[in-house]
């Protein structure tokens, strides 16, 4: 345990360290570790000193570790020698010096003594400054307290500024949506590589609640009796943990009677997998989150002062609105455009343009308002409720008939079938797309059964035309694998990635 105070004199402490080791106002450090209270200090005294945080996912290869510092200019790296998930050793420090890093602050796995692979890198005690005081640099509201990315997946990734605005978005949200509060623990797995991460530490800090921090394995049972030793009161979860909790029946049992609330964020959930979730904390409702890194939380959500339905939405966040538009149109169902502006929304991106990402082409609202761009598939349902379908570039064409990946994957769920990602593929260049399924199997040692293919290809065509539509009902193949590929924590990769990953399947075929 950590209280308020050991965490800001540990904070002053890094603080102090980056003014002794030369760095200046202004200039970034990249953070690239997991979610731990040491990062969680680090995070602090970067922008206690009026520098600026760069996240990088501590899952990141070196690479990709590589790209982001370079864009970034990050000018030091806070890491990890190494630590244990899922019985495990993830080596962190050596991506560093693969990717070629500058100058690393390493921090030993407990236990250890940290080794240092270059002359100029030095141990997180080493770095650590005596003085445990220090007041905070004075800031401009713009100043950049964070860079975070994009997963980057079908180009440079893009880097986006948090400001020292976009804490109050995050606080902002959690106090009027999550209803947190001081008396709360607040628990969503996640690192400072992702929004989620800064995201929990303003959301819990700025209400005056407590974080419960865990390094491991959240789908196996060891997760789910640390939230109960913590006395977790609001866990956040992505929907392919829960699938995952729901298909092994890992967390039954436990008491999580402290918990108050659930919050669902990164992808559309199902009612059944929000319905189970609610039993394992005797019916507590969920909150869905939808939101975007470039936000800086959440544009649509739900609240505890309004009916909870499993996967459904009940307002836009408080402090934004958006519009539903098809074909330019206000429409029931359709593409999302927020309505600026609003605390937290970018206002720039260190290597694109920021207007051309979100405001080009994009039509007007109904009464004649400028329109932001972000990509997501909403349906406006009865009772003031909304359904999230999804990314918009997962939109599915076929026969004329238009429909989104989530929407077909809703009807695939069967006992074979622990996940599922419907893509629409033009095998022959004629303009002319077919549906493929990538299928994770339920029995692993089935992914090279091609009897399990015909049977889910003959199932899925079934349960298509039973539940949506005829012409949708020719699936044209049914990919069997381990996991589907991940853009991000809960984040499949976009159909056009899968697209591509489908190309390189049938030409290796």
């Amino acid at each position: 345990k950590m209280t308020y105070g050991e965490l800001k004199r540990l904070s002053a402490r890094v603080a102090n360290g980056l003014d002794e080791l030369g760095l200046d106002r202004g200039e970034r450090v990249a953070l690239y570790l997991p979610m731990t209270p040491e990062a969680v200090a680090a995070y602090l005294g970067i922008v206690l000193s009026g520098r600026c945080v760069v996240g990088i996912a501590d899952a990141a290869a070196p690479p990709e570790f590589q790209k982001r510092a370079r864009i970034a200019n990050a000018r030091a790296v806070i890491t990890v020698d190494s630590y244990i998930r899922d019985g495990k050793e993830h080596a962190i420090y050596s991506k560093v010096v693969e990717g070629d890093g500058r100058r690393a602050v390493v921090i030993p796995r407990i236990g250890q003594k940290a080794r240092l692979d270059r002359d100029d890198d030095m141990t997180w005690t080493d770095f650590l400054s005596d003085r445990e005081a220090y007041e905070a640099i004075s800031c401009r509201p713009g100043d950049h307290t964070n860079i975070l990315f994009s997963s980057g997946t079908t180009k440079d990734p893009k880097a986006i500024p948090w400001t020292h605005t976009t804490p109050i978005k995050s606080a902002a949200d959690a106090y009027l949506h999550q209803d947190t509060r001081p008396r709360d623990v607040l628990a969503w797995p996640t690192s400072f590589g992702w929004m989620m991460g800064p995201w929990l530490t303003y959301a819990s800090f700025v209400n005056g609640a407590t974080m419960a921090l865990y390094v491991g394995a959240t789908t196996a049972r060891p997760f789910g009796e640390f939230v109960a030793r913590a006395g977790v009161t609001m866990l956040g979860v992505v929907p392919k943990l829960v699938r995952s909790w729901k298909t092994d029946r890992t967390m039954e049992g436990l008491d999580w009677h402290r918990i108050r609330l659930f919050s669902s964020t990164a992808e559309p959930s199902t009612p059944e997998e929000m319905v189970y979730l609610m039993f394992l904390a005797g019916y507590r409702p969920v909150v869905e989150y939808c939101g975007g890194t470039e936000v800086g939380g959440g544009y649509i959500t739900g609240s505890v002062v309004q009916p909870c339905a499993p996967s459904t939405f009940t307002t836009p966040a408080l402090g934004l609105d958006f519009e539903v538009l098809d074909g330019g149109q206000p429409a029931s169902r359709g593409e999302l455009f927020l309505v600026p502006p609003s605390i937290g929304l970018s206002t720039e991106l260190l290597n694109y343009d920021n207007d051309e990402e979100y405001y080009d082409g994009v039509p007007e609202g109904p009464h004649g308002e400028r329109l932001r761009r972000h990509g997501d598939q909403v349906e406006r349902l009865g009772d003031g409720y909304y359904r999230h379908l999804g990314r918009i570039d997962d939109m599915i064409n076929i026969n004329g008939v238009k429909t989104s990946s989530e929407e077909i994957r809703s009807v695939l769920k069967n006992d074979k079938v622990y996940d599922a990602k419907p893509i629409a593929v033009d095998l022959d260049g004629s303009g002319q797309h077919r549906l493929v399924v990538y299928v994770v199997p339920r029995d692993l040692r089935l992914l090279g059964s091609d009897t399990l293919r015909a049977e889910l290809r003959l199932e899925f065509q079934r349960s298509i035309k039973a539940n949506l539509n005829p012409l949708l009902a020719h699936v044209e193949d049914v990919v069997l694998v381990s996991e589907l590929p991940q853009a991000g924590p809960g984040k499949t990769r976009t159909m056009e990635e899968l697209r591509k990953d489908y190309a390189a399947r049938a030409a290796h075929a």
